[in-house]
């Protein structure tokens, strides 16, 4: 119950249509999770936790990916990231949606794990900290 409600909370906070700047989703999202991690993260199932580190993640990623909205301008945030012409073009050039762009290369390589912690974005993941 309290991992569903817990998924259900961070659903809520990094909707994609809420109009809100990462930065602002990030902010109220690491006060929910510092709480979360305060009270659950002494628990005996690392993996669990680190499940829903990826998830988190893979979120705020195809949320950038809706915030890009065009072509062009995923293929120029891409490429001004540090992402290959190439796989920039591919990768901007996909129809598939938010979640599965989430998971595309271009994505793991422009906003890796790295860019969320600079945004200040706990883990929960014990071994992370």
């Amino acid at each position: 119950k309290a991992l569903d409600r817990f998924e259900n909370r961070v659903r809520e906070i990094t909707r994609r249509n809420r109009g809100v700047s990462l930065e602002q989703m990030v902010e109220e999202l690491s006060t929910y999770l510092t709480g979360w991690r305060s009270y659950f993260g002494h628990c005996q199932t690392p993996s669990v936790l680190e499940r829903l580190d990826g998830w988190i993640r893979r979120r705020l990623r195809s949320v950038v990916w809706k915030q890009w909205r065009r072509g062009r301008t995923r293929f120029a945030q891409l490429c001004q990231r540090g992402v290959s012409v190439v796989l920039s073009a591919v990768a901007a050039g996909k129809t598939h949606g938010p979640w599965r762009m989430a998971q595309h290369e271009a994505m793991w390589l422009a906003l890796p794990n790295a860019y969320f912690d600079s945004l200040g974005l706990p883990r929960l993941d014990p071994r992370c900290r």
